[in-house]
């Protein structure tokens, strides 16, 4: 199986800046891509940002400018900095990975456990 574990949620004023970090191990082949989505209170859960394998990165409307997304591919982890925070940003952000394991051919999405990131006015 695939387990990805997320860090370096936390608090943090209007104007300061996060680095998102998401590692993912074990029975992996390749990587396909690799992502963030987020999801505040009573709202369904979105794209942040994503990156295929040797792509370019997308970003949502909301973060373009803001945020930065940058995978290792060696390392087969996903970062995502966060500069100039709003309080809508506040939500639990999660991680993703599109992988493909040694049992399939096909590739399948593994999702972190999420991680909480407040940004207070």
């Amino acid at each position: 199986q695939v387990q990805l574990v997320e860090s370096g949620g936390g608090l943090v004023q209007a104007g300061g800046s996060l680095r998102l970090s998401c590692a993912a191990s074990g029975n992996i082949v390749r990587v396909g891509g690799m992502g963030w989505y987020r999801q505040a209170p009573g709202n369904e859960r979105d794209m942040v940002a994503f990156m295929l394998r040797d792509g370019d990165p997308n970003y949502a409307l909301s973060v373009k400018d803001r945020f930065t997304i940058s995978v290792d591919n060696a390392k087969s982890t996903v970062y995502l900095q966060m500069n100039s925070l709003k309080p809508e940003d506040t939500a639990v952000y999660y991680c993703y990975a599109k992988v493909r394991t040694s049992d399939s051919l096909a590739e399948y999405t593994f999702w972190g456990q999420g991680t909480q990131v407040t940004v207070s006015s």
